[in-house]
């Protein structure tokens, strides 16, 4: 059973960082993609990025490329995002997910987890 925890978020004004964490269990985490997907206040969940099993590559929506960096510890069974230079667009609930595959294409919420609140405001 795939359990996802996040946490790490918060309140921050624009142009600030957030690093936030995600604590894998219930499965190998070590064979899957991981991706962060974010979800906006009124509006639908978007991809935000993945990262591959070694956590050798990379991709990113072009809404946050350049400013935020996906990362992972698979000896920790943990997936991180950092968020630099936040802008309030950035605001939302981001889930941790498992990946079907290399895609960037959002899983069923199954694979999520109970996600984190990020409040970009001045």
């Amino acid at each position: 059973q795939v359990q996802l925890v996040e946490s790490g978020g918060g309140l921050v004004q624009p142009g600030g960082s957030l690093r936030l964490s995600c604590a894998a269990s219930g499965f190998t985490f070590s064979k899957y993609y991981m991706q962060w997907v974010r979800q906006a206040p009124g509006k639908g969940p978007e991809w935000v990025s993945n990262i591959n099993t070694g956590g050798t590559s990379t991709k990113y929506a072009d809404s946050v490329k350049g400013r935020f960096t996906i990362s992972r510890d698979n000896g920790k069974n943990t997936l991180y995002l950092q968020m630099n230079n936040l802008k309030p667009e950035d605001t939302g609930l981001y889930y941790c997910a498992r990946s079907i595959d290399s895609r960037a294409v959002i899983p069923p919420r199954t694979y999520w987890g109970q996600g984190t609140q990020v409040t970009v405001s001045s």
